[in-house]
């Protein structure tokens, strides 16, 4: 018994292994992430060859595909959010001269109209849309009107038990009903992640508000890549202020040859944005950006007072010592020969 307890004792033990020494949990393989910022100028580049949801989640998209989306700010006046596009006009044209011929029997749809919270089917868009306004509308005014007047725990729970419906209910709305002022563009921008915001009706209020933003978030340094999304050549002095502080830039617009696109790294049209081109050639991007990164930090700069030290070889002064008295005297010899008793170093001979 003695002898198999001493051999378990002297049974080397096996190491074990810490999270750190594992590659995918090594703190050292971890590569710092780029984080980057959108900022659109919605008055100048709205989007009008897509719907805004679909616009937005394009864009955030091309954007992640150079690092971490951070930030995603949109700011436009009253008029942008108010403004309905001719091809969304021309649609809501086209709807409502089908829903007339509906109505008078004349035209059938290959399909039945379902409604999005019962499930209730119609062959006609109107009598769904009047069936929708009529009891689901109601019955959503009344949630949140419940929630409104709670507070406490009781708004906590009431929230908790209605959310479902609520978010049923916008789902169907949303494909249905038409929005009370402009297409919605607010309102979906929110839903893809931006941070809308509404300036006043001035001239050039969205771009100052806009460029004053980006100021702010570079003064902060928190994001390392900026997204602009406008052609308003008004924004080249903040892009060159970006790249002066080596952050990359990138534009996405629809000129050719726009201000913007000649100081920016890289730029994009809205159809290349569609196509997943930015997500294409990222790798090729992002190895520019880091030679250019290493060609920065070898670049040579000229500092006066380094480069006296270095001249100096760290010696300012001259370290030798003369007596003065004794050469004018002539007590001290001839100045070309060497002391003999200097550090006791042999016989030293006179230079003939």
């Amino acid at each position: 018994m003695i002898s198999r307890f001493v051999q378990r004792i002297r049974r080397p033990i096996a190491e074990t292994t810490s999270l750190d020494s594992i590659r995918g949990f090594s703190s050292t393989n971890t590569k710092p992430t780029i984080r980057v910022g959108v900022f659109w100028d919605l008055d100048n580049k709205p989007p009008a060859s897509f719907p805004p949801y679909d616009a937005a989640v394009k864009l955030r998209a091309a954007a992640s595909s150079f690092g971490f989306v951070k930030l995603m700010a949109a700011y436009a006046n009253h008029h942008a959010f108010s403004h309905v596009p001719v091809q969304v006009r021309e649609q809501r044209k086209e709807r409502k001269l089908l829903n007339q011929l509906e109505n008078k029997g004349l035209v059938k749809p290959p399909e039945p109209y379902f409604c999005g919270v019962c499930d209730r089917r119609f062959y006609a868009n109107e009598k769904l849309i009047n069936h929708f306004r009529q009891i689901h509308e109601t019955e959503n005014q009344k949630r949140v009107r419940q929630i409104e007047s709670a507070r406490g725990h009781q708004r906590v729970r009431l929230v908790a038990k209605y959310s479902m419906k609520i978010d049923k209910y916008k789902r169907a709305a949303r494909n249905l009903l038409t929005p009370k002022e402009g297409y919605g563009l607010a309102e979906e921008l929110k839903r893809a992640g931006f941070w809308v915001r509404l300036v006043s009706d001035k001239p050039e209020a969205a771009d100052r508000a806009l460029k004053e933003h980006m100021v702010e978030v570079m003064d902060k340094r928190e994001v390392e890549c900026v997204v602009l999304v406008s052609d308003d050549s008004g924004f080249a002095e903040v892009l060159w202020e970006a790249k002066e502080r080596c952050l990359r830039t990138v534009v996405i617009g629809d000129l050719n040859e726009g201000a913007l696109k000649r100081v920016a790294d890289v730029a994009y049209s809205w159809k290349e944005v569609a196509m997943g081109k930015a997500k294409k050639e990222v790798e090729k991007v992002v190895g520019k950006w880091k030679d250019r990164d290493v060609l920065k930090k070898l670049e040579w700069s000229y500092d006066p007072s380094l480069e006296k030290e270095r001249g100096s070889c760290g010696v300012s002064d001259w370290d030798y010592e003369f007596d003065h008295d004794k050469i004018e005297n002539g007590d001290g010899g001839d100045w070309w020969e060497m002391d003999n008793n200097e550090d006791d170093a042999g016989p030293s001979r006179s230079c003939q």
